[in-house]
């Protein structure tokens, strides 16, 4: 007793927690001076600059309604995005082939180096989420692909979720 689990890490003696703990970054100081793509604005919440952050980048995204972004991928980064308002329809595959759609509430994986596109799929209600990516920087590859004309619907089907 008394000795930490080896999961467990100590924190440095004397550590400054006034300086180095918790950061709020409220929503009148994201930066939208952040890597851009076509269609959609990004902002930074949590990087290295803004909180000290060393493995994750946090921000929001807006899609405007009845818009959609441009091909694009995030390198060797994993993308996570939670839907707050509105509803999104991803696209992506060598040719953005394949479509799924999301909803308020709902969470998105965007696995590394995959292709794909975000659409606002209402016409009248801007599409808002919450983004994290597993490194502190905002890396966007933005690329010229010809979509597919007719995208294969995929459905997220397990043996807990059953084909809508």
């Amino acid at each position: 007793m008394g000795h930490p689990h080896p999961h467990e890490e100590v924190a440095p003696h004397g550590a400054d927690w006034r300086l180095n703990g918790v950061r709020v970054i409220k929503a009148n100081q994201l930066d939208p001076n952040t890597a851009q793509t076509p269609g959609m604005n990004r902002a930074a919440a949590i990087n290295a600059a803004r909180a000290g952050a060393q493995k994750i980048w946090a921000g929001t995204v807006t899609i405007h309604p009845n818009a959609k972004t441009g091909a694009h991928h995030h390198g060797a980064l994993e993308s996570v995005i939670y839907v707050v308002r509105g509803k999104a329809r991803m696209r992506w595959g060598e040719r953005l082939e394949f479509v799924a759609e999301a909803e308020p509430g709902d969470f998105i994986f965007v696995p590394p180096y995959v292709p794909h596109q975000e659409i606002n799929a209402s016409t009248d209600e801007p599409l808002e989420c919450v983004l994290v990516r597993s490194d502190n920087e905002a890396v966007v590859v933005n690329l010229d692909i010809e979509p597919v004309e007719k995208p294969e619907a995929v459905f997220w089907v397990d043996p807990i979720h059953r084909h809508p």
